[in-house]
């Protein structure tokens, strides 16, 4: 196979549990300090090598579009009022190598028809999938970078996951699995999506990041509608096991649900420790309270 260049970013998703302020914004367009969530996710997969990314948008998802695009007035005026740091980080959101392609996901029939639209463009080459909810933070080469290098040494699809508290199985996909060649990889069995926590097969959860052989369109194609009546990525990735190995990794640093309230807070909180602008005021204002 390939070397994986392409990266999938499903964002047509409605954002419900941020109403109002998604009425008229994306939610991946939420800001944590100074920028939108998908911004994190672009930066993680450019840092990861891949430079064509594939975002499966909606029809009210145009500003993401508008914010990957260049700004010629803004820029124009930044350039007039000499405010060249400013206009830098302007130019330097999207790096001139890569390349941004918008696919609409027409309805809203789930992650694994959201991954399925996105065949086109990739053809027969591996390609991650990046779900920017998912914001991790590992202060240095990103979760997307150790799982590619985790699928070039294995050459077969990896999904990050984590260790959960037994009582939280019930909000995530769960893996069945067992130790591959290191602590932190695992060789799958199977994957069951939200188990009680008595019916878990194991307290490991799928996060937001994929590695994927392009086999996974083949079963995506015969996954039949399951929860919520969507297409689940989840039942596509259960039948790709039947036919190939799947590894699970379990990914160095911190994920933030930015698709819960609390999620994104606490992602807010740890960004702005860390913004070199504002942290030791941030710091303080947190003590004073």
């Amino acid at each position: 196979m390939n070397k994986v260049n392409k990266a999938v970013f499903p964002v047509a998703g409605q954002g419900t549990r941020f109403l109002p302020a998604t009425k008229a914004n994306p939610k991946e367009m939420l800001p944590i300090v100074d920028k939108p969530l998908i911004q994190y996710a672009v930066e993680e997969a450019v840092a990861a090598g891949i430079t064509e990314l594939i975002f499966i948008t909606g029809r009210t998802k145009r500003s993401i579009t508008d914010h990957f695009d260049k700004a010629y007035e803004l820029e124009t005026e930044l350039k007039k009022k000499g405010k060249t740091q400013q206009l830098e980080i302007l130019r330097n959101i999207v790096p001139d190598n890569v390349t941004c392609i918008y696919i609409r996901q027409a309805e809203p029939l789930g992650l694994g028809h959201a991954v399925l639209c996105a065949r086109p463009v990739i053809g027969n080459e591996p390609f991650a999938v990046i779900l920017p909810d998912d914001l991790i933070d590992d202060g240095q080469r990103g979760a997307t970078k150790q799982m590619i290098d985790k699928f070039e040494k294995q050459r077969k699809s990896v999904i990050a996951c984590m260790d959960v508290p037994k009582e939280e199985t019930y909000k995530y996909g769960i893996i069945e699995a067992d130790p591959a060649e290191d602590d932190s990889l695992f060789k799958m069995s199977s994957i069951v999506e939200k188990p009680k926590p008595e019916d878990s097969p194991s307290t490991l959860a799928v996060v937001g990041r994929y590695v994927l052989s392009p086999e996974i369109f083949y079963c995506l194609e015969k996954t039949p509608r399951g929860a919520g009546n969507e297409i689940q990525l989840t039942d596509a990735i259960d039948l790709l096991l039947k036919k190939d190995a799947v590894y699970a990794y379990q990914f160095e640093g911190t994920r933030y649900d930015c698709g819960s309230k609390l999620g994104y807070m606490q992602a807010s909180v740890q960004y702005a420790l860390k913004d070199k602008d504002i942290s030791k005021d941030f710091e303080d204002y947190l003590k004073s309270i």
